[in-house]
């Protein structure tokens, strides 16, 4: 059942928000980008849309 994370309703960082940005507008995957951000794609994905970002989606 997936990799578990053990950062759990942990604050975003300033960091943390400028990397999900920068790898977003790269056009990286959720996977890719919550695995770099060691975060669950649930919790990058809420993050992005807060912040108006698009996510690539791969098929």
């Amino acid at each position: 059942m997936g990799e578990r994370f053990e950062r759990h309703k942990q604050p975003w960082t300033a960091d943390e928000i400028q990397k999900l940005h920068t790898l977003a507008k790269k056009g990286m995957a959720l996977k890719a980008i919550a695995k770099a951000l060691t975060r669950s794609e649930e919790s990058t994905k809420a993050r992005a849309k807060q912040d108006g970002l698009s996510i690539a989606k791969l098929r």
